[in-house]
């Protein structure tokens, strides 16, 4: 049996935030009010939102436990401080990988003066509990794949050229996301807020119909 893949739209994320203090948010698996039985993880992954926020707009002191919470800035500069004592700024070409385990709490604000943007990936643990941490790459390479071993995970990060090709890697479950430009993926094009769930995935190649990036995470639960 070879790959399934299953593309979801951009326009078909759950509309959330809060539109009048700045915040917009759209969600890509059931989230909050908007629960859906069908939809509520891919793999390791059960939320992949993008957030919008203005200036000087912000989510308050709010906890987690259990989730391992992957941050992709789109544009824009991200102010992130939890209850562990880090304060960072995260910008384009950062990951930043926060580890709840049995209980943290954070703030995420964009104190700067021009829109922020970025893509907020959220996946369960192998096991619960244990203390949090916090860890943060700047400038990611592309060939320098992310691993989250806590959640069987990999984040690999593909910046493309117009024609140029890259791999999805082989492995139980491939969620491929589009940040930028226009991707060809199995007979399908995909453009930013784009996703395709992949089963399976096997001998599959993502190609630029644009200058795109993409994040792929390969799962292996």
């Amino acid at each position: 049996m070879g790959s399934v893949m299953d593309v979801r739209r951009a326009t078909e994320r759950y509309r959330g935030g809060d539109p009048g203090t700045g915040i917009q948010s759209l969600h890509a698996f059931s989230f909050g009010p908007h629960y859906d039985p069908d939809n509520l993880r891919f793999g390791a992954l059960i939320a992949c939102n993008e957030e919008r926020l203005a200036p000087g707009a912000g989510f308050d002191e709010h906890p987690h436990s259990h989730t391992e919470i992957v941050t992709w800035v789109v544009e824009g500069e991200l102010t992130h401080r939890d209850s562990t004592g880090h304060e960072t700024l995260v910008r384009p070409g950062d990951v930043q990988h926060l580890s709840s385990a049995a209980g943290v709490r954070h703030i995420e604000r964009n104190d700067g003066p021009t829109p922020l943007t970025f893509v907020q990936m959220w996946l369960a643990p192998l096991e619960p509990g244990g203390d949090p941490s916090y860890d943060i790459v700047h400038g990611i390479a592309d060939s320098t794949p992310y691993a989250v071993p806590e959640a069987g995970a990999m984040l690999h990060v593909r910046r493309l050229a117009a024609g140029e090709r890259t791999a999805v890697p082989d492995g139980p479950y491939a969620y491929v996301q589009v940040v930028r430009g226009e991707v060809a993926l199995d007979g399908e094009e995909l453009t930013p807020g784009d996703a395709a769930r992949i089963t399976d995935a096997k001998d599959l190649e993502a190609v630029g119909v644009t200058a795109a990036e993409l994040l792929i995470w390969e799962m292996t639960v």
